[in-house]
């Protein structure tokens, strides 16, 4: 049998075989135990952290009829057939290649055929974010209703490149980078098996040059074997991932921090004589600082990860201030930025060292020539400034204030006289309150974070400062912190016919608009309940005098002649 690499030999087979998954593992796995099964999933997360394996791992627990806790047996025709991709009824394509429309009418054209091996048909699309727009557009309706014999996985690194509909009809997982620790304790593991020798330290520089990928990981793993005479041994981890070591590290920035700037020119030029890739040799410097920084604060933690401290790690550490670390980090920085546009990269490197030696120099050139000429005397006289500068800020703001609160006196009274520009519909916002319900008004309060949600970044921030402070059946009341933002949205046709559609998708219930400021809305409501009430109040009406026969007969007998006269 051929050679296979390490990542395809120990590949994980079940969820627990998964490393640093932890949470999604266990949610698969109880929904698998529960019958609890979506129809769709999206798994995203950086390269080489399990995504197609655990939908692999979901695709043979779906299909497994011995399936214990969610976890596939991995001994019958199902899991074996999955496993060696002999079953059809599983399929995982490369979005990346088949990212036309045409691939993806013939999946849809496929999916309403039951599986013929197995109870589900998996699709599983890899790099899912290479689909072309259309390609996603024909996705679109098969991934919102599929037939219920089938499951969709989507894995992606980059899910910001994926449309918004996509995503809100799958069950989203996100997995993480793994941790340090946990990639050690995986390559030991395997290393044990293997029964082949190695130094700690040699898997923590390869779990380091991973960046939080297993597959990574497992391949610097499988070349760091081939290299070494047996034992794996901190040199050949080090050959192998094109580091440098912490020698070499430690002597360069004590060059820089000793100024010696044809030093550390002479050590940067042997990094790039020995093949360091020049993006590799900053990352490392950069990194090395870090590490600097977190022992001044945490020294345990580094230790921890780093494994071994060399006695020149320390004394930089101790040495160093920390204003001087942030300064080496800015400058690693930026000449990685520039690395990635530049044909020159031993330029940028000479530059780099020359930069951060000879700003060294010229900083401790500067105090040490403050230390010889700044005296107490001067000191003191700068001290006697700052009080001065202090005391003449603080007259300032009071004078600044008392020009204030005179303002304010004088313009109040032209303040209370001044009138906003937006005209209040008096009569439409009566007409809400006269058939204004609590219902209504507590059913658009129980859909309004919904609505919001439908709306676009521009409608929701203008909706956003404003209240619904009524609702009656054929219309609600919005009350507005700002009187500007009462009257965009009042001429905001588009706007409101949004508001409306929303409300009648969410609650079947379409109200007329009516805006109005919201210091306004105290007064309207006084003054309507005001009227209201003297409505309701009974008119003072002179009660019926009692008809006497006399008085009548005399009418009829002389007319408009009569005056009666109450005693």
């Amino acid at each position: 049998m051929t050679y296979q690499a390490l990542y395809r030999q120990w590949r994980s087979q079940t969820f627990d075989d998964l490393v640093g998954q932890k949470m999604i593992t266990q949610t698969l796995k109880n929904a698998i135990s529960q019958q609890k099964i979506s129809h769709a999933y999206l798994f995203t997360g950086p390269r080489g952290t399990g995504k197609t394996s655990a939908a692999k791992i979901f695709a043979k627990a779906v299909n497994c009829p011995n399936s214990q806790d969610g976890e596939p047996c991995n001994t019958c025709p199902s899991c074996i057939g999955i496993t060696d991709g002999s079953i059809n009824d599983v399929l995982e394509i490369d979005a990346a290649s088949n990212n036309g429309v045409e691939e993806i009418r013939d999946i849809r054209d496929k999916v309403k055929y039951a599986p013929t091996q197995v109870k589900y048909k998996v699709y599983i699309i890899d790099e899912v974010h290479m689909l072309s727009t259309g390609a996603f557009n024909a996705l679109l309706k098969t991934l919102e209703e599929p037939p219920e014999h089938v499951i969709f996985i989507l894995a992606t690194t980059e899910p910001h490149k994926i449309p918004a509909t996509i995503i809100s009809r799958t069950q989203r997982f996100d997995f993480k980078r793994i941790t340090l620790s946990e990639i050690e304790a995986h390559l030991k593991a395997i290393l044990e098996s293997k029964e082949t020798p190695f130094e700690e330290e040699a898997l923590k520089i390869i779990a380091r040059s991973a960046e939080g990928g297993m597959r990574d990981a497992l391949s610097i793993l499988d070349q760091a074997i081939s290299y070494s005479s047996g034992t794996i041994t901190v040199e050949d981890a080090l050959e192998v991932t094109g580091s440098l070591t912490n020698d070499m590290m430690d002597r360069y920035l004590i060059a820089v921090q000793n100024h010696q700037t044809e030093e550390a020119l002479e050590l940067m030029n042997l990094l790039m004589t020995e093949g360091k890739d020049s993006q590799r040799i900053v990352e490392n410097l950069l990194l090395y600082c870090r590490d600097i920084l977190m022992f001044q604060q945490a020294p345990n933690l580094v230790a921890e990860q780093r494994g071994y401290l060399t006695d020149d790690f320390k004394q930089l550490s101790s040495s160093t201030e920390q204003v001087v670390i942030y300064q080496w980090i800015e400058h690693f920085n930026q000449t990685l930025k520039e690395l990635k546009f530049s044909d020159q990269p031993t330029i940028y490197l000479e530059i780099l060292s020359i930069k951060l030696a000879t700003r060294q120099a010229k900083m401790i050139s500067e105090s040490s020539d403050g230390d010889g000429g700044a005296s107490s005397v001067e000191f003191e006289r700068l001290q006697m400034k700052v009080t001065e500068l202090e005391q003449l800020i603080q007259e300032l703001k009071k004078s600044i204030s008392q020009t204030a609160v005179t303002q304010t006196k004088t313009s109040e009274p032209k303040r209370t006289k001044k009138t906003g520009s937006y005209r209040v519909p008096v009569e439409a916002v009566y007409g809400v309150l006269s058939a204004a319900t609590k219902e209504h008004l507590e059913r658009v309060h129980d859909a309004w974070e919904e609505l919001m949600s439908m709306l676009s970044v521009t409608q929701r921030a203008l909706v956003k400062a404003s209240e619904v402070v009524a609702a009656s059946p054929k219309g609600i009341v919005m009350a507005f912190d700002y009187e500007i933002l009462c009257q965009k949205v009042n001429q905001d046709v588009e706007l409101q016919q949004t508001i409306r559609q929303g409300m009648n998708r969410l609650i079947q219930y379409e109200p007329e608009l009516i805006t109005i400021p919201k210091n306004e809305w105290g007064t309207l409501r006084k003054n309507y309940i005001n009227q209201m009430n003297d409505q309701d109040m009974p008119r003072d009406e002179t009660p019926p005098t009692q008809r006497n026969p006399i008085v009548d007969e005399a009418k009829e007998l002389f007319g408009s002649l009569v005056d009666v006269v109450d005693d």
